[in-house]
């Protein structure tokens, strides 16, 4: 281990020291090894007793960094997993992140655009209007034409921050890639790479402002959501300007109230347009928390989304959409055979499974929950159950689907926040079977052909001359594999020969050696036709 990565380490252990998080987890209940550590530390201590623990455990992950911050947010749409008190101080980790010197963003935008502020912006706010864990927001408006604008500034130096922490995260995940006993099913080292592409690509706000203007396009005229516009002019990789928006934050509930927001409507467009994302664009959001997501204030009553900051999206192939797109109806249709045998057909689980006991153990874990009612099932819970269970069968956890389980859960936290009696089934299911008849129904036919049509249309032309081409080459073909039989026969005849004369010759030369010791002479004559009759079986052989 590094030194830098010691440090970091012992920064990690200090944190969470200071703000007393040791206490999620008795003293007595600690194994051996981490009392002994933890005694090893005695001079650092709770030195924020005057707080609640769920404040300690947000002050602690605000302190940490990007990267913790982010497992925070995460963990703040499940209100169904954590406590209310814990999921309220941890909401503030989205959008309330201690900003950084107004003065520093107006130098990091200057040297970036390559201009004063003044020369490119009026009205520019020095007060940033939200801070998050990697950048933060000031307002202006565009001096060109007066538009309002959001002008979006990378944290100076979290690059590094980031890049260390990644750095430790993958030298414990090869400790337990080669020690943990559930390391092989767990792909540590692969979920760490995977989580390094995301993160750092969210440094990148070239690719984000290109994530946001592929996003605006899917959704080009659509009601269930709206990307607000990129201004690719003002745009580098540490500076991003966007259209500002003046929507409704998901999480202030009051006032979506207030305003007679159709609730029901709304989580299931969010529900709606997550698997619109995921299955009919293959380009989703990934970081649906509520920092990110608000609500037009327009039309409350046919309520449209808001997604910003799309620096994290996810992308998934064909066969694995198709694979996630059976496993969801299986299951919504309690086929479980079928959910079984899907998972051994993609390999997520070993060849060898016995599909009969995987199938009796989703079951088991499936069958109770169908018996609640809608509003009392937590698809976290089900998700949590089966990868219990998938646990035992040595299921592998699937890197490139890591991205799409978090962002289901945001979309369903955010959901049943919005709409407790939320039925993401009924919501889900007419969509996935849809999407599938256009995979494997007649409608995959004809969209088929729609696609292909134009490859075609420019082939046609050339379509008689590859026919003559073709039939020219079949013919030559064949006169070459005429040759080569009738070639062929004839080695077979030559070879037939020569097998001949062998016996003759053997036979002649062994009658020779029999009878040298009573007819000399006889002997001699055998041996030299044995001789004549090899010569010959080799000329065959040789001809041919």
């Amino acid at each position: 281990m590094k030194f830098a990565e010691l440090g970091r380490l012992y920064a990690i252990s200090k944190t969470f020291l200071n703000y007393g998080l040791d206490e999620l987890v008795p003293y007595e209940h600690l194994p051996m090894g981490s009392r002994l550590a933890r005694k090893a530390l005695f001079w650092l201590g709770n030195e924020h007793k005057d707080k609640s623990l769920p404040e300690r455990c947000r002050l602690a992950l605000q302190a940490l960094g990007p990267v913790y911050i982010k497992l925070g947010q995460m963990l703040s749409t499940r209100r169904d997993l954590l406590p209310p008190e814990y999921a309220e101080q941890l909401a503030l980790l989205q959008d309330q992140v201690e900003p950084f010197c107004g003065d520093i963003a107006v130098a990091e935008i200057e040297r970036h655009l390559g201009a004063k502020v003044g020369q490119l912006f009026d009205n520019f706010d020095a007060k940033p209007l939200a801070s998050a864990s990697i950048a933060q927001v000031h307002t202006a408006t565009l001096k060109q034409d007066g538009r309002e604008v959001v002008i979006k500034v990378i944290r100076p130096g979290i690059d590094k921050v980031i890049k260390a922490d990644i750095q430790l995260m993958k030298l414990l995940a090869q400790v337990l890639a080669k020690y943990a006993p559930e390391a092989d099913r767990l792909r540590p080292v692969e979920v760490v790479e995977e989580y390094e592409k995301t993160i750092i690509d969210e440094l990148d706000l070239m690719r984000e402002g290109a994530n946001a203007i592929q996003l605006r396009r899917n959704f080009e005229g659509s009601k269930e959501l709206y990307v607000p516009e990129i201004y690719s002019d003002y745009c580098t990789h540490k500076v991003l300007v966007m259209e500002r928006i003046y929507g409704i934050p998901v999480s202030d509930i009051a006032a979506l109230e207030a305003q007679g927001t159709n609730m029901k409507l709304l989580a299931e467009r969010g529900v709606e347009t997550f698997f619109a994302q995921v299955f009919r664009d293959s380009f989703f959001h990934a970081d649906m928390h509520p920092g990110n997501v608000f609500v037009s204030r327009e039309h409350p009553e046919d309520p449209m989304w808001i997604g910003i900051d799309c620096g994290i999206v996810g992308t998934l192939n064909k066969e694995d959409q198709r694979y996630l797109a059976e496993n969801f109806l299986a299951f919504f249709n309690r086929d479980y055979r079928k959910v079984a045998q899907l998972h051994l057909d993609s390999g997520w689980v070993p060849m060898d499974t016995k599909v009969e006991e995987f199938e009796f153990a989703i079951r088991a874990v499936c069958e109770p929950i169908f018996e609640k009612p809608l509003a009392q099932i937590s698809f976290g819970h089900v998700l949590l159950n089966l990868f219990n269970t998938a646990r035992r069968f040595n299921m592998k956890v699937q890197p490139q689907l890591v991205l799409l389980q978090k962002t289901l859960l945001y979309i369903e936290g955010l959901g049943r926040q919005l709409y407790p009696e939320l039925d993401l089934w009924k919501t889900a299911k007419p969509f996935l079977e849809n999407w599938m008849m256009q995979q494997v129904g007649p409608k995959a036919v004809v969209n088929a052909v729609k696609d292909k049509a134009p490859f075609w249309a420019e082939k046609l032309p050339e379509f008689p001359e590859l026919i003559y081409d073709g039939l020219k080459q079949f013919r030559t073909q064949q006169q070459q594999l005429n040759q080569m039989q009738q070639a062929f026969q004839q080695h077979s005849r030559n070879m037939a020969k020569s097998r001949f004369w062998v016996i003759v010759g053997g036979a002649m030369l062994v009658g020779g050696a029999v009878l040298y010791g009573e007819q000399e002479g006889a002997a001699k004559v055998a041996a030299v036709l044995g001789v004549l009759a090899c010569v010959k079986a080799y000329w065959h052989t040789a001809k041919g």
